[in-house]
């Protein structure tokens, strides 16, 4: 297990890298012009989900250390796929992009605030915690590939064009790949709670895609935007909890609710795509307008 905790930080930095491929500043600057959706979405993800996750893991009365593993997952960015999915079913891709640029830069702070409260609530007493070398190193490890991967789109954007693919590639199978490295040494730990903790995730997965689309649906965001916000808050970035779990708190059994989740989010993604995304989409597709970089969200002008 040494050898899976010595690679996934380099395997996390080629997931960040090939988010960071995928945005220019103009990203970042899209939510300070119109800030109305992204606040809508960010205040979903960022304080809303945490809050469903803590009340799905009291009730469900999980183990500490899947309890923890739990919040480190639900205190995670939204992940790079979000914006894939996004496309497929004709939500606003530069809107998920812009969140999960956002997202992920809001995590170095909120993350490491939600992992030392659940180490607390569900650890009394024990001398562990995300110390600050270890919230440094997650800065470093999170934010240093974006930063790279922008800093070459920039530089050499016919570079950065060509292998943007085989990157955005090469993170889908790391990402698959560092899951089953923390699944398969940690198989009987998760076969002795698997009922249980299939049970959270599978609920915290539908219940983060309901929130993203009915709760700013509620606050009259275009139809189009919501499917958007949807895919940006029900897709984790898995390997970030991950690598907290294994890495930063040195135990393989936090990081298993999100492996387990990196899986099973697909089907819930695939799920909402075909039963919700795909219909809502077709059916708004006269009325919605453009984009959400063309159009101004802060009206939140569209049908209820």
């Amino acid at each position: 297990m040494d050898a899976v905790a010595a690679m996934i930080p380099v395997a996390l930095g080629v997931i960040m890298f090939g988010l960071g491929m995928s945005l220019t500043a103009a990203d970042f600057a899209r939510v300070v012009r119109h800030p109305r959706v992204a606040l809508i979405a960010l205040t979903c993800q960022v304080i809303l989900l945490p809050l469903v996750c803590w009340g799905i893991v009291v009730v469900l009365g999980l183990p500490p250390v899947f309890a923890v593993g739990m919040l480190l997952l639900a205190a995670s960015p939204g992940g790079a796929a979000a914006s894939l999915w996004s496309h497929l079913f004709g939500g606003d891709v530069a809107l998920n992009i812009s969140l999960t640029a956002v997202s992920s830069v809001l995590s170095v702070v909120t993350l490491p605030l939600i992992t030392n409260l659940a180490l607390t609530v569900f650890y009394p007493g024990d001398a562990i915690g995300l110390q600050w070398a270890k919230v440094v190193e997650f800065f470093v490890i999170v934010l240093g590939p974006v930063a790279l991967g922008m800093l070459v789109r920039r530089l050499l954007p016919r570079l950065a064009a060509r292998v943007n693919r085989a990157v955005k590639l090469a993170s889908v199978l790391v990402l698959i790949g560092i899951n089953l490295a923390v699944i398969i040494p940690g198989w009987s730990t998760l076969v002795a709670s698997l009922g249980t903790l299939a049970a959270a995730v599978s609920l915290f997965s539908a219940t983060s895609f309901t929130i993203g689309y009915f709760a700013p649906r509620l606050l009259r965001v275009l139809p189009r935007q919501a499917v958007a916000t949807s895919f940006e808050i029900g897709i984790h970035n898995a390997g970030v909890a991950i690598f907290v779990g294994t890495v930063a708190l040195g135990d393989p059994a936090f990081a298993l609710p999100g492996a387990l989740y990196g899986i099973l989010m697909n089907l819930f993604a695939l799920g909402f795509g075909f039963s919700v995304a795909r219909r809502v989409v077709h059916r708004n597709s006269v009325t919605e307008g453009h984009a959400y970089g063309a159009q101004n969200p802060v009206s939140g002008s569209g049908a209820p």
